[in-house]
């Protein structure tokens, strides 16, 4: 069975850069309808403005932590293409916190940030997945793809917000997972480790020793390139992941194997 996802549609959050709008190009490269969706609308215009008006290509921008905006992206996505196939919930924040100080509030911050628009999203898409099967009981409804974090397992003191965020993401994968079975919607996750994403990207230029630790912790020695993950994302999108469900599928180049305490987890 081959990986094609051809005629499907995918609506990819954090679409502006990174991963995501890896992600998302990829998939319109293979023939997908790609929706990019992100807050930063300059970013999206910069990155998609040219190829927004080709006939699989569209973006939205707006805060999806807020619940209409949710639902504007979903009406944006039928209105643009008529169907939804594919989530790819890849929006995600990293901050750094303190889990001795009372007064730091970053956990509730990422909770809102990474795991609440996942979930809000995947249940609205979910909904119009079934409505789109109907009374079809043999082909797979559709498929969501959490993106989330190796920091779900590990345990670095900066990091705990960002870490209970991600745990609680892979959680929310396991449930819905369950939940969304019987309409024949699949729910996986793919835990990265250290990815040149943006915001790492911009950690890493005001550190250098960041990136050396990094590597030194990395067996396969080095940051993997966002385009590195996107094979991955279609094949748990396709239909030859037809009978995965609910996996936290690891790309971290080894990193988890040697699992030092001290090591980032970013």
């Amino acid at each position: 069975m081959s990986f094609s996802i051809a005629g499907k549609t995918a609506i990819v959050t954090g679409g502006a850069n990174g991963v995501g709008l890896a992600i998302g190009r990829h998939f319109a490269d293979a023939g997908a309808n790609v929706m990019f969706a992100d807050m930063d609308e300059r970013r999206l215009s910069e990155e998609l403005g040219e190829q927004a008006d080709d006939s699989n290509i569209r973006f939205f921008a707006g805060d999806l932590r807020e619940k209409l905006t949710i639902a504007n992206l979903l009406s944006a996505t039928i209105d643009a293409f008529d169907q939804v196939d594919i989530l790819i919930n890849g929006a995600r924040q990293v901050i750094p916190s303190d889990p001795l100080d009372p007064e730091d509030d970053s956990v509730r911050t990422l909770l809102n940030q990474n795991l609440m628009p996942a979930l809000r999203l995947s249940q609205l898409v979910s909904k119009r997945m079934i409505k789109q099967a109907g009374d079809d009981k043999e082909s797979v409804a559709g498929s969501i793809i959490n993106l989330s974090s190796i920091a779900a397992r590990r345990t670095h003191p900066d990091l705990m917000a960002y870490s209970v965020s991600t745990a609680a993401l892979d959680q929310m994968t396991r449930s819905l997972a369950v939940a969304l079975a019987p309409n024949r919607i699949r729910v996986n996750s793919i835990a990265l480790g250290s990815v040149m994403s943006a915001s790492l990207q911009s950690t890493l230029k005001e550190n250098r020793d960041f990136r050396d630790d990094i590597e030194k912790h990395t067996p396969l020695a080095r940051i993997a390139s966002p385009t590195e993950l996107t094979e991955t994302a279609q094949f748990l999108a396709s239909d030859a992941a037809g009978f995965i469900t609910g996996q936290i599928l690891t790309i971290d180049g080894g990193r988890t194997l040697l699992d030092p305490v001290a090591a980032p987890a970013h």
